[in-house]
């Protein structure tokens, strides 16, 4: 007889089924984990795999999305003043997001994790109070996740995560999620090192260039130098320099480049109550806003170019503050950073030495040239003059023992005046040559050469001008300042009338005074109008004199005006 088979009992088998059960699930759990912070690995990875900011941040949204399932994902960057400067986003069709219009700003959800940052884990975003809806055209989410991501203790911005793949977020999500921010925080920190470093190195580098360019031969304008190279380092829309007036109670935009240049430059800005003026006066750099520089230039550009973030540093020098350089951005762009303040502001002061060593050389280049002039004034008047009045002395003698009636004395004669003539035109030489190395002119005879001055560059050539006799002792002022009317008005025919190449000034003071100008142009045509000849006729009359306009010897113009001197 065979033996029964053997049997257990069915409770045990139970539990048995339910261990291996319990078993198996724990294993999947094992692996499941596993999966995920491979999952963490490799969403680290492919953070730390680029050191350019918009392309971390497009790689962070990329992680985060992959990590959890989600279907949308979005970053947001917070803003100086509150709400979000930037947001980065993926997961949705570029017609998707051309139908919503503009992007977030920072409220509901979004807002609530600006205004408080610590992780949001919803199921239905409709059912949370703190959601203010969607707009048009937004495709639906219900689960979300939001974590913040800190950069050295400090909110840099947060993560935004919708529709789950598995229908909701899990605590287990959300842990990874603020695993993966720490990582992003410190990889944003790492790129604005690196950011910090290459701008850095790129305003030594500008610094190098406007040295090197003031101290060349090939100067051009130093103070465009400075706003182009500002503009480009700082990626600016506006770049201005301003510098104080005279009196020092206002400052005047000198150049401007970008957008709304032209109607920055020749903006007077006042010193009291400006925040230009305040970092004059206090040498103290400035981060702001644009719309706060007023009266001044907050008020000069238009209200549609939406400059806001500014930067206004002081451009120091060895003694004082030269000036201040202005810096800013459009509305939608990223504020200016601390960092950012402090380049700035060594840039200016670097470039505000280097147009003080510039002015110097100038400086120095003018007392050398006056030395010149100087000392070639001092050889025409101590050598040339006297041997020149020597030799007419001379010459005097010699005509008055052969006689002015004879054909030789005649001719002796002929170069006495030639030589009194010549001594005349030295003469005028070496006042012009005074003048022009700085020393201040005084009575008619400089009044009369600051007028060739003042006409010469509407003439296109200096005119060649003689004097002779005592003009500035025998000339009443009453009868110079007629002079100096009737000598404008003459230059001035002749730049509009005469097409001349040339023209000559006499003056002349014996009996009487004479203004004879003589030039080479076209003559004066038949229609032209008399009123100016007019006016120089009745300034002669006035004290008893006459005017006399003709042809001259060969062609043009000769005006002579005549005074008698009581």
């Amino acid at each position: 007889m065979d033996d029964p088979p053997l049997t257990f009992p069915d409770l045990p088998r139970l539990e048995l089924d339910q261990l291996l059960a319990q078993l198996v699930e724990r294993a999947h759990e094992v692996i499941g984990s596993q999966g995920r912070l491979r999952g963490l690995l490799r969403a680290n990875q492919m953070i730390n795999g680029d050191l350019a900011l918009p392309f971390l941040l497009r790689h962070i949204v990329d992680a985060a999305r992959k990590l959890v399932g989600a279907r949308y994902a979005a970053l947001g960057v917070n803003a100086r003043t509150g709400g979000l400067a930037q947001f980065v986003h993926a997961g949705m069709s570029s017609d998707t997001v051309e139908g919503i219009g503009e992007l977030p700003q920072g409220k509901g959800l979004l807002g609530a994790l600006v205004e408080d940052p610590v992780p949001i884990r919803v199921t239905r975003i409709g059912d949370d109070p703190r959601s203010s809806g969607f707009p048009d055209h937004h495709p639906p989410m219900d689960s979300f996740l939001g974590v913040p991501i800190r950069v050295r203790g400090e909110v840099f911005g947060n993560l935004y995560l919708c529709e789950s793949s598995s229908g909701q977020f899990s605590a287990e999500d959300e842990d990874l999620v603020t695993a993966l921010a720490a990582t992003a925080g410190v990889a944003i920190a790492n790129a604005r090192l690196y950011d910090v470093a290459r701008e850095r190195q790129e305003w030594l580098s500008a610094s190098a260039t406007i040295t090197r360019r003031l101290l060349s031969a090939d100067l051009g304008d130093p103070l465009q130098l400075v706003v182009d190279l500002a503009r480009d380092v700082a990626h600016a829309d506006l770049v201005a320099v301003a510098l104080p007036s005279t009196d020092g109670a206002a400052l005047r935009v000198d150049v401007a480049v970008g957008t709304g240049a032209d109607d920055v430059i020749g903006v007077r800005i006042p010193v009291e109550g400006s925040l230009c003026g305040r970092v004059l006066t206090t040498g103290r750099a400035l981060r702001d806003s644009w719309q706060q520089e007023s009266p001044g230039l907050g008020s000069a550009v238009a209200a549609d170019l939406a400059l806001d973030p500014v930067l206004i540093v002081p451009m120091v020098g060895t003694r004082q503050v030269n000036g201040v350089l202005i810096a800013a951005r459009l509305q939608d762009r990223a504020t200016f950073t601390d960092d950012d303040l402090d380049m700035v502001s060594g840039f200016a002061n670097q470039a505000s030495l280097a147009l003080e060593l510039t002015d110097a050389r100038a400086e120095q280049q003018r007392a050398a040239v006056a030395d010149d002039r100087d000392r070639i004034a001092a050889d025409l008047h101590d050598h040339v003059i006297q041997r020149l009045f020597a030799a007419g002395l001379s010459l005097q003698s010699v005509a008055k023992q052969l006689g002015t009636d004879t054909p030789a004395g005649e001719r002796i004669a002929e170069n006495i005046t030639n030589l009194d003539q010549t001594i005349s035109q030295i003469r005028t030489t070496i006042f012009q040559l005074n003048r022009t190395t700085g020393a201040v002119a005084s009575g008619l005879r400089g009044r009369v050469l600051d007028v060739l001055a003042d006409v010469t560059p509407a003439l296109g050539f200096s005119p060649e001008t003689r004097f002779s006799g005592p003009l500035q002792s025998s000339v009443p002022d009453d009868i110079g300042e007629d002079l100096v009317a009737v000598l404008r008005e003459a230059l001035s025919n002749i730049a509009r009338h005469a097409h001349a190449r040339s023209a000559v000034v006499d003056i002349s003071v014996h009996d009487e005074l004479t203004l004879r100008v003589v030039d080479d142009g076209v003559g004066i045509p038949a229609t032209t109008r008399r009123s100016g000849l007019a006016n120089m006729t009745a300034r002669a009359e006035r004290h008893g004199g006459t005017l006399h306009v003709g042809r001259g010897e060969r062609a043009g113009t000769t005006l002579c005006w005549t005074v008698p001197i009581t």
